[in-house]
C-alpha cells in the first residue's frame, strides 16, 4: 500500500462526502483506495437530467503528480466520447495539463459538466455531434431511449463475476451502437437537411473545462 496516496485519497474522499454534490456518488472498491467506482447524473435543466452513467477511476502510485485513468462503464452517445468510454478532457489526457491541486471532486464535477455541456468545436464522436447540431429533439429522444434506465441498483439480483460483467457491458455497447445506427437510418432526412457548419474531428484534448468554471457551469 502506498501510504502517501492512501492518505491523500482519504482526504479527498472526506472532502467529497462533506460537499454532498448533487447527482454524483463515488466510493473506493479496493482497500488501498486505488480503485473507485462512481455514478454521475446529468445536470438539472439539461437534456442529460435524469440519465445516470457509471464509471471507474483508477489511481496509480504516482498520483497526484499524474492524473488517474477514468473510464465510463455506461458509454455515453456523446460528442466528447469516441465510443471508448474515455472522456476527452484535457487534464486527464495530457499529464502536462494536469495540476496537483485537482482532487476527486474536481474530476467528478468536470465529468458532470462535460456530459451536460458537450463541446462541439472538435468532437471525437461525429455522429453524436452532427445529430445534436442538426436536430436537438432527435438527439434528446435517442438519449432517453438509450440511457433513461441505464442505472439500476447494485443490490438487484445476484452479482455476477467480473469477467461476466465485462462481457455483458461489451454486449450492451455493441447493441446500443447498432440501435443508434438504426435510429439514425429511420430519422426523417427532411428534418435534417438544413445547412449547418461542418464538423472537424477532434483530438483527445477536444474539451477543456477550467477550474474556475466548474461551479458556475454546474449550477
Amino acid at each position: 500500500m502506498n501510504r502517501r496516496v492512501f492518505l491523500l485519497l482519504e482526504k479527498h474522499f472526506q472532502e467529497f462526502r462533506e460537499n454532498n454534490y448533487a447527482g454524483i456518488t463515488a466510493f473506493p472498491t479496493s482497500e488501498d483506495m486505488m480503485e473507485w467506482e462512481a455514478e454521475i447524473e446529468g445536470l438539472q435543466d439539461s437534456m442529460w437530467q435524469g440519465l445516470v452513467f457509471e464509471l471507474t477511476i483508477d489511481f496509480t502510485p504516482e498520483y497526484n503528480f499524474v492524473p488517474p485513468v477514468v473510464k465510463f462503464r455506461t458509454i455515453p452517445f456523446h460528442p466528447n466520447d469516441p465510443y471508448t468510454g474515455q472522456p476527452c478532457i484535457d487534464f486527464l489526457d495530457n499529464p502536462e495539463k494536469w495540476n496537483t491541486s485537482y482532487t476527486l471532486s474536481s474530476i467528478l464535477l468536470t465529468l458532470q459538466v462535460m456530459l451536460s455541456n458537450p463541446g462541439l468545436e472538435q468532437p471525437v464522436n461525429l455522429e453524436a455531434a452532427q445529430m445534436l447540431i442538426e436536430d436537438e429533439s432527435i438527439y434528446r429522444t435517442l438519449l432517453q431511449r438509450l440511457f433513461h434506465k441505464s442505472c439500476k441498483s447494485k443490490d438487484d439480483g445476484q452479482e455476477l463475476p467480473k469477467d461476466s460483467q465485462k462481457l455483458i457491458r461489451q454486449g450492451e455497447t455493441r447493441t446500443k451502437r447498432a440501435f443508434i445506427h438504426w435510429f439514425i437510418s429511420q430519422t426523417s432526412t427532411t428534418a435534417r437537411t438544413r445547412t449547418r457548419p461542418s464538423l472537424k474531428p477532434g483530438a483527445q484534448n477536444s474539451i477543456w473545462v477550467s477550474h474556475n468554471g466548474w461551479q458556475e457551469l454546474g449550477t
